[in-house]
Order: structure tokens, then sequence, then C-alpha cells
């Protein structure tokens, strides 16, 4: 008798855990049904909290991961939809969707070795699969860009890289690395404001990122805002202290200051001969730096014409022009010692 009441209680036990399981899993689907109605409203918000109710109620349903991957895809959330992605291949890597995802999540982060693997997964499971075979095929069209830009980089082709940077880019929209490539370029060529905007949208969405915080200083390094862009510089330095193009920056803006400082007092006092050294010391330091260079030669001309080297002074406002065809000051002072006119320095 002991023994079969016993077994009563391990029947009555186990009952109704069968029955909550096929009741959880009717509500999952039922959550599931709701997200997808959501979803094809264009509600991506709602789709989600629905998805996410649904993986509650059945956390191994590979399919609520993947439907709740593409809900976050369609909000640019690409990073977390990639978790999900990758959830949903663990719990069934024959999901072709899943794998699809994947890799789809991969390539709009820049990451196109990893995405040409999960279109391949895909394309193994279904080898028929247009949507695979073409997204395998952008994938290795962005590892190409890729490969071009980094030649044309060091070539100082920076036009052709901006070029590539925007067609990968149309492939991997929430690349960090390809926008930061491309910002970088568009401060080379003198491209200030784009610059700025791409390094700032990025700021927005992280405020720490290293790279954007670098191109922010580079943009006004080049505009001859020296000060504010070591600021930049050193936040950079702060997130990343190995990141190498903004330590050479900073050391570069922080030289230029004080030798363009040390010229400027040298003139002051009446030393031109130091002051022209100093300017020339200066001038070595970056030849990027267009308009804090053409400052320089322009100050260095200022300085020979006290020298009595009106030919020199000629030489190097005409430099500053060449370097800046904006600069008014530099062409009034050439014209000036063309008439053999001394002009004072404006420091």
């Amino acid at each position: 008798m002991a023994a079969a009441a016993e077994c009563d209680v391990v029947m009555a036990a186990t009952e109704p855990e069968l029955l909550d399981d096929e009741e959880a899993k009717r509500e999952a689907e039922s959550f599931k049904e709701q997200g997808n109605a959501y979803y094809a409203k264009k509600d991506y918000n709602e789709a989600y909290n629905y998805y996410t109710k649904a993986i509650d109620m059945c956390p191994k349903n590979a399919s609520y991961y993947g439907n709740r991957a593409a809900t976050l895809m369609m909000l640019g959330k690409f990073r977390e939809a990639l978790g999900d992605a990758q959830q949903s291949v663990r719990l069934d890597d024959s999901f072709v969707r899943g794998h699809l995802r994947e890799g789809k999540c991969h390539l709009s982060l820049g990451n196109a070795m990893a995405a040409c693997r999960s279109f391949q997964r895909a394309l193994e499971l279904d080898h028929k699969n247009a949507q695979a075979q073409q997204e395998f095929k952008n994938a290795n069209a962005v590892i190409e860009y890729e490969k071009i830009a980094e030649t044309d980089f060091e070539k100082r082709d920076f036009r052709k890289v901006v070029f590539c940077m925007d067609r990968a880019l149309e492939f991997a929209p929430a690349c960090h690395r390809f926008k930061i490539l491309k910002a970088e370029c568009l401060a080379m060529l003198g491209r200030y404001p784009e610059a700025q905007s791409v390094a700032s949208d990025i700021l927005r969405m992280d405020s720490t990122n290293a790279d954007a915080l670098y191109v922010r200083g580079l943009c006004l390094y080049y505009e001859d805002c020296i000060e504010k862009a070591v600021q930049f510089f050193v936040q950079a330095l702060r997130m990343a202290p190995d990141h190498e193009k903004a330590c050479v920056a900073c050391r570069n803006a922080k030289a230029l200051k004080a030798k363009k400082e040390d010229g400027n007092k040298a003139f002051k006092e009446g030393n031109y001969k130091l002051a022209y050294e100093l300017y020339t010391e200066a001038l070595g330091i970056d030849p990027n730096n267009i308009k804090t260079n053409a400052k320089l030669y322009c100050n260095r001309g200022t300085v020979n014409s006290k020298l009595r080297k009106l030919d020199g002074a000629i030489e190097d406002c005409t430099n500053a022009v060449k370097l800046d065809d904006t600069y008014i000051k530099a062409y009034l002072r050439r014209a000036q010692w063309w008439d053999c006119s001394s002009p004072r320095l404006s420091l």
C-alpha cells in the first residue's frame, strides 16, 4: 500500500508538468503569430516584444530567435541581431534562414569573411537558394573593395579609398571601420565637414570610439585648430592607449604648436635668424598639415623680408598660396614685397 501511495504521488506531480509544457508551446506560438502580425505591419518594436515573449516561453525554439533577429535587423541593431541569429543555428544547424541572417549581420557589420562562411553553409543546405548565392557574391565584393582600399591608402590615393568604402558601405551599412577609413581619407583630402559628419555620427552612437575621436581631432588639426585637436587625440588615447595614429598625430600637433610659438617669440624679440630656423623646423614636422604650413611659409616669408632676402620672402609666400589658394594675407604680402616693402608679421 505504501508503495502504491508513493507511486500515486509521483504520477500526480508529473502529469501537470507535461500539461504545462504543452500549454507553454501553445502560448509561445500565439506570441509568435502576434509578432508576425506586427512585423507585417512594420511595427518592429512590438514584433520584437512578442518574439521575446515567445522565446521566454520556449527558449529552445530556433525559429523564434530567427524571427527576433530579423526584427532587430529591421531596427538596424545588427550586433544584437547577430547574437539571435547565431543562437538560432546553434539550436538548429539545418535552419537555412538562420544562417542567412547570421551572414547578413556579419556583412552589415563589415565582417565579410565570416559572412561568406555563413552563406556557404546556407548553400550547403540549399544549393539553389538565390538569396544565399547573391549575398555570397556581395560578401566577396566587399572583401575585394577592402583589398583595393588598403593598397590605395598606402599609395595615398585617398579619393579611390573613399570610392571603395562607399561601395562597401552599400553592403555593410553598420560597419564603423569602413566609415572611419572613409572619414580619415576625407580629412586627408581636405573635405573636413564631411569627415566631421561621419565621425560625429559614430560618436553619437558610441562616445568612446577612439577611431572617431581621432578623426575629429585630425580634422581640427588640419584646420589649424591645434589645441582643440590635441584634446581629441588625448581623449582617443584614453580610450585606446595603443592607438598608433592618435599617438603620432598628438605628438606632431604638440611639436608643431611649440615650434610655431617659439618662432613667433623669436620674431617678436627681433631674433630673425632664430625665427627662420624655428619656422623651417616646424615646416618639416608634418607635410600633410596644409593650413598650418601655409601660415608657417607666410611667417617665414616675413622673416626673410626682415633679413632683406626678398626673393626668399616672395618664394615663401608663393609656397603658402600653393598650399592654400584662399590665403589672402600671403597674396597681399607677396604683392607688397614685389614692391620692395616689408610688412610686420601678424602673430
